[in-house]
C-alpha cells in the first residue's frame, strides 16, 4: 500500500540503481540527470549512504558503490546462488527450442531478467541480463504477479501453472512462462521462452510449456 512506503528510502534506492557495470562512477550532475532529483536532495541522501558504506566519494567528487554493497553481494552469493543450477537449464531450454530462455524475478512493479540465454538464430528475441521490464506485461510478468502473495491477481494462471503472451510488450514477440519453486514449495521466479510471435502459435506454445514445466520440476528437486 502507498501509505506503507518510505519516500526517502525509495529515493536512496533509486540513486543506487543508477550504478551499473558500465557506469561505476557518477558525478552529481549525472545522478541529477538520471533521477530528476534536486542536487541538494542527492547530496543529503548520498551522505547517509556513505555513512553506512553503501557509497564512497573520491577527491574529484565522483560517487561509486561502497564496500557494504560488495559485502552484501558476497553474502548473497555464498548463501544461495541459483545461477549454477539455473544457467545449465536455460542453455538446455534454448538448445531444445531454438528460442531465447530466461529466468525472471520480481522487483517491486518491475521484473528483472536475472539470467538469460539468447537464441543463437539470426531472427530472435534478444535481451540483456539485468534489464528491467514492466511487471504487468508479458507471460513472465503474469506469472510473477499471479504468484506474488500481495498481488496474486490471476487464479486461472495459478490453477493451470503457466502463462502465454502474444505481442503484449512488443508486437513482434510471443512468450510462454512457468513458475519456479524450490523443494519446499517456495516461489522463486519464472522460467520463460520467448521469440518471434510467428513461431509461437497455439501448438508450439503447448510444446514449450510442457518443456518448461518439465525443467522446472527437475530444478525444484535440486533447490533447497
Amino acid at each position: 500500500m502507498a501509505n506503507d512506503r518510505v519516500e526517502a528510502v525509495e529515493r536512496a534506492l533509486t540513486l543506487l540503481d543508477c550504478f551499473s557495470e558500465q557506469r561505476r562512477s557518477l558525478t552529481l550532475a549525472e545522478l541529477a540527470e538520471q533521477t530528476g532529483f534536486y542536487k541538494s536532495t542527492i547530496l543529503r541522501l548520498m551522505k547517509s549512504l556513505e555513512m553506512f558504506g553503501y557509497i564512497q566519494r573520491d577527491s574529484k567528487g565522483l560517487f561509486s558503490l561502497g564496500s557494504a554493497i560488495r559485502r552484501l553481494s558476497h553474502a548473497c552469493d555464498a548463501e544461495n546462488s541459483l545461477e549454477p543450477l539455473i544457467r545449465p537449464v536455460l542453455v538446455a531450454l534454448r538448445d531444445a527450442s531454438n528460442e531465447s530462455a530466461s529466468f525472471y524475478v520480481r522487483a517491486g512493479v518491475q521484473r528483472i531478467c536475472l539470467y538469460r540465454e539468447n537464441a543463437q538464430r539470426e531472427m530472435r528475441h534478444h535481451l540483456d541480463e539485468g534489464i528491467r521490464l514492466p511487471l504487468g506485461q508479458g507471460a513472465a510478468g503474469r506469472i510473477l504477479r499471479a504468484y506474488s502473495e500481495e498481488l496474486a491477481e490471476d487464479e486461472v494462471i495459478r490453477q493451470q501453472g503457466w502463462a502465454r503472451s502474444q505481442g503484449e510488450r512488443s508486437a513482434e514477440v510471443g512468450a510462454v512462462a512457468v513458475p519456479l519453486f524450490n523443494r519446499g514449495g517456495q516461489f522463486l521466479g519464472t522460467l520463460a521462452l520467448s521469440g518471434l510471435i510467428t513461431r509461437f502459435d497455439e501448438e508450439q506454445c503447448q510444446q514449450w510449456i510442457s518443456l518448461l514445466q518439465q525443467e522446472a520440476r527437475k530444478l525444484a528437486s535440486q533447490i533447497v
